[in-house]
C-alpha cells in the first residue's frame, strides 16, 4: 500500500539508526553496511542519521566508501559521559576537531547533522554557552541528555539559553535492556509537556523500536511505542495538553486508536493536520533505534506502510 502523507510526515527522517548499540550491538562494518543499504531503499525518507560515537570516527573511515554524494552518510555524533564541567569542555573541543576533520577529508559524502551527549552531573549555563562556541562553525543540532529526574530543571535552563539565541535540545532516554531502564508514562509525559511548554526540541533514545506500547518478555516490562511518544509530543504542543492527558496517550496499547491519512494523524478524538505535523517536527525530532527493519516490519503489520 502507499503510505499516507500523515505517517510520512510523522516519521520523516525520524529513525536514527543505532545498530552499534544493545540489544543488537552489531560490529561497525556490518552496521555501516546496513545503513548504506537503508539509504537506498524506498523507505529512506524515514531514516535519520547514523548514531556514531566520536571515538569510533577513525574506525569508521575505511567503510565510508559505502556512501556517495547521492547517498551521503549522515551522522549523529555521540559524545561520552563526562564527570565534570572541565572534562565536558575538553570533550567538546575534541568533538569539534574530529567533526572538522571528517568533513574536510570526506567532503559532501559525509555530514555530521547533530550532536548527542550526556551532560555532567552539575548543569550550569556555561555548559550551553561553551557548546555553542565549540560548534559555532558547523550547521548542526545539539541534544543534551540528563537523568529523567533532572529533566524539567535542565529543560528550563535550555529554554533560558534558547531565549538568548541558543539552539540546544533535550535527549530523553525512554528505555534500555532491563525493565528498570524504562521511565513511566507519567515521567515521559512530564518531559514532553515541559518541552512543549518551553519550546525545547527533543529527541529520544532506547526502547522505541515498536510503534505502539506493549509488554515485551525480552525486557519483562511494557515498552513505549514510538507512535505514542511522537504523537503525544506533537499533540501536547498543539493542544496544550497537561501531564495526565499526555500520559493517557502514552499508555494506550490499542493500535486501532491510531489513524493516519493524507490529511494527518489522529488518536482517538484528537487530530493533527499534516501541515502542523511537519511544522512541529522541528521540536519532536527523532528516536534512536538499534533496528531500522523492526519498526518498518511492525508498521507494515499494522497496514501503515
Amino acid at each position: 500500500m502507499t503510505p499516507s502523507a500523515g505517517i510520512r510526515a510523522l516519521l520523516a527522517n525520524a529513525i536514527d539508526y543505532a545498530g552499534l548499540f544493545p540489544p543488537t550491538s552489531l560490529p561497525l562494518e556490518q552496521a555501516l553496511g546496513n545503513h548504506a543499504r537503508y539509504v537506498r531503499t524506498s523507505d529512506a525518507d524515514m531514516l535519520g542519521a547514523f548514531v556514531l560515537p566520536v571515538a569510533q570516527f577513525g574506525a569508521a573511515e575505511p567503510f565510508l566508501h559505502f556512501f556517495d554524494e547521492a547517498h551521503p552518510f549522515l551522522v549523529s555524533a555521540l559524545g561520552a559521559k563526562c564527570e565534570n564541567e572541565a572534562a565536558f569542555g575538553e570533550q567538546l573541543a575534541d568533538m569539534a576537531a574530529a567533526i572538522d576533520r571528517l568533513h574536510r577529508v570526506h567532503g559532501s559524502r559525509v555530514r555530521v547533522e547533530q550532536i548527542e551527549m550526556p551532560l555532567p552531573p552539575e548543569v550550569t549555563d556555561s555548559l550551553f554557552r561553551d557548546s555553542e562556541k565549540a560548534f559555532a562553525g558547523f550547521s548542526l543540532r545539539t541534544f543534551w541528555e540528563s537523568p529523567i529526574a533532572q529533566a524539567q530543571r535542565v529543560i528550563e535552563a535550555m529554554a533560558a539559553h534558547r531565549r538568548l539565541g541558543g539552539t540546544c535540545g533535550f535527549k530523553l532516554r525512554t528505555g534500555g535492556t532491563t525493565a528498570a531502564a524504562f521511565p513511566t508514562t507519567v515521567q515521559v509525559a512530564e518531559v514532553l509537556v515541559a518541552g512543549a511548554t518551553h519550546d525545547v526540541p527533543m529527541k529520544f533514545t532506547a526502547g522505541l523500536h515498536h510503534p505502539v506500547r506493549k509488554f515485551h518478555a525480552s525486557v519483562d516490562t511494557k515498552m513505549h511505542g514510538f507512535l505514542n511518544v511522537l504523537g503525544a509530543g506533537l499533540l501536547a504542543r498543539e493542544e496544550d495538553w497537561d501531564v495526565p492527558q499526555t500520559a493517557t496517550m502514552l499508555a494506550d496499547e490499542d493500535a486501532a486508536a491510531f489513524h493516519f491519512n493524507d490529511e494527518g494523524f489522529s488518536w482517538r478524538d484528537w487530530q493533527i493536520d499534516t501541515e502542523d505535523i511537519e511544522a512541529d517536527r522541528v521540536y519532536i525530532t527523532s528516536f534512536g533505534s538499534c533496528s531500522f527493519d523492526e519498526p518498518r516490519d511492525d508498521l507494515r503489520a499494522l497496514h501503515l506502510l
